[in-house]
């Protein structure tokens, strides 16, 4: 009976609970904080008229469009600088911090340089008419400035990740919130500068964020972490480019495959795409959520890692799988709890409404799959397992595609486009699990 309660015992507390959930916790903090600058500038700039609004809306794509294909400065700076904390190595976690730094300058001077230069021709391919093109440009060209400062910010978020700390990301991303939230109402309607002076809150935040940063990484906490600043030979990038190629290859058909499966629920009809975009938008947010555990995922099995220690790396992980698993029943649980009531909040239509509630099955069921998956993918990353994590992104995105593509012509309606993003799920799961499974994916060689 004793054996029992021990092994009961160590499968509700676990050792790892209190580094996972230190991690886990403020990152979540800080996750949720990005999104807030757009929430912000939308609340404010939605006063002053549908047209600011618009052109606030077409910016938002672009910009979110453009950096998104440099998140593997987080992504690559976390496990490389966690793996030489891990070995002791400081000097080496300092050159990849300084590499990191080195890259988001120079990659947010080359992004900022296109902006201003392609601003135009940007704004007419995401559909800016007549009408909003001058609106649009104003923002376009003033947020752009800020493009060097959101990667600084990305590099660092990763650098901090790396030393095992997600307490002072958390609160820069939340000082530099306030910054934006207290500036808008001022330059918008204080100033009467209006779309202007969102764009201008939010570089003037963004920048104080990055130089924040840059103050601690290369000032207060150089001792500490044992960086020293000097600058990285430019050859010394490759590794970080690499990198960057596959979490592009990644994240683009990730972010083609949800493109697909709007495309296909605006051609099924109105009512249709639009009860997609109300699931869509919970489904995205639900996975919020989850991404807290795989950013711990990438900090702890690459400490683990660097430091040799492979059996540490597969328990740790294996805790995090736990977790996965419960948040994500958690949330598939409550979500479908409120399925009576969540669809009004965000339509008052009878049709559009009926038509979420057709689909919400898959996004309450699809959570504890999503909890798997999403903490399977910072696993990997804590791995530096960057190629295969390409690879499997792409052939889980071409068998979606295949269903997405007979949604239509099937007569599937709107649940084959959610049995499309099923599919997408259901592969990634199979093609991350198996290398787990047969020991292949954590080793310290």
């Amino acid at each position: 009976m004793s054996s029992l309660i021990r092994r009961v015992k160590a499968a509700v507390v676990s050792p790892h609970d209190r580094p996972i959930l230190d991690l886990a916790i403020p990152a979540l903090a800080g996750l949720a904080a990005d999104p807030l600058v757009s929430l912000v500038d939308t609340a404010f700039v939605g006063q002053l008229g549908p047209v600011p609004l618009a052109a606030l809306g077409i910016n938002a794509s672009v910009f979110s469009m453009t950096f998104v294909i440099f998140n593997f400065l987080a992504y690559g700076t976390t496990p490389r600088v966690g793996r030489a904390v891990g070995h002791g190595d400081r000097d080496e976690a300092s050159r990849v911090v300084m590499r990191a730094l080195l890259l988001a300058v120079l990659a947010g001077a080359v992004a900022l340089a296109l902006l201003q230069g392609f601003a135009r021709p940007i704004l007419r391919l995401m559909g800016a008419g007549d009408e909003l093109m001058a609106p649009a440009l104003t923002y376009l060209r003033i947020r752009a400035c800020a493009g060097p400062a959101v990667l600084l910010i990305t590099a660092s978020h990763g650098a901090f990740r790396g030393y095992q700390d997600t307490r002072t990301p958390m609160k820069v991303t939340i000082g530099f919130n306030i910054v934006n939230a207290t500036l808008d109402p001022i330059l918008i309607f204080g100033l009467d500068w209006g779309l202007a002076g969102a764009a201008t809150a939010t570089v003037v935040a963004q920048w104080a964020g990055a130089v924040t940063f840059l103050v601690l990484l290369l000032h207060r906490r150089r001792e500490a972490l044992g960086i020293r600043p000097l600058v990285p030979r430019l050859r010394s990038l490759g590794a970080f480019l690499t990198i960057g190629r596959d979490l592009f290859i990644r994240t683009s058909a990730l972010v083609g495959t949800m493109t697909l499966a709007t495309a296909i629920a605006t051609r099924i009809g109105t009512t249709a795409v639009a009860a997609h975009q109300v699931a869509a938008q919970l489904w995205l947010f639900l996975a919020l959520l989850v991404d807290a555990l795989a950013v711990s995922g990438q900090a702890l099995v690459s400490k683990h890692l660097g430091a040799g220690d492979e059996d540490a790396a597969r328990s740790v992980s294996n805790r995090l799988l736990q977790w996965g698993t419960g948040v994500g029943v958690g949330l598939g649980l409550a979500f479908y709890a409120l399925q009576p009531v969540l669809p009004d909040f965000f339509t008052d239509d009878p049709a559009t409404v009926a038509a979420v509630l057709a689909i919400f099955p898959f996004v309450a069921l699809l959570q504890p799959l999503n909890g798997l998956v999403f903490v399977w993918d910072g696993l990997y990353m804590g791995a530096e397992a960057f190629g295969y994590l390409a690879k499997a992104m792409l052939l889980s995105a071409g068998a979606a595609a295949v269903v997405l593509l007979l949604a239509r012509p099937m007569g599937w309606g709107l649940p084959g486009v959610w049995w499309g993003i099923t599919t997408l799920m259901a592969v990634r799961l199979l093609t991350l699990a198996v290398p787990y499974a047969r020991g292949t994916l954590l080793q310290t060689d």
